[in-house]
């Protein structure tokens, strides 16, 4: 038995939980903020049997895409070495991360 943690964007949750469902995962929905950019996350929570978790990553990774988003530095004018460095820069944003954890005991009550 395994216990995922799935932190995806929140452009991506509702699919991919349309998707879990489908598939008859059965997942708890937690909201997130998280990383550089203090965007909404959002954080899946799901009890599954080893031999699905392929099947899961496989999932997460044709439903989460990574994307990319201009955003701007925030650096103090004073602190910066070159005036260009107050221009937006294009980062990467997206996906998922998977937190994979082994369970000794999973009860449903």
């Amino acid at each position: 038995m395994k216990l995922v943690f799935a932190i995806v964007q929140d452009a991506d949750a509702a699919h991919l939980i349309r998707r879990l469902s489908e598939q008859a995962f059965e997942v708890t929905k937690l909201a997130s903020t998280g990383g550089f950019l203090r965007e909404g996350n959002t954080t899946l929570l799901m009890g599954i049997d080893e031999e699905r978790l392929d099947d899961l990553k496989r999932l997460v990774r044709q439903v989460c895409r990574t994307r990319t988003r201009l955003v701007s530095p925030g650096i103090a004018l004073s602190e910066q070495a070159e005036p260009l460095l107050n221009q937006p820069i294009e980062v990467p944003v997206g996906g998922a991360v998977l937190f994979v954890l082994s369970i000794e005991e999973f009860v449903k009550v």
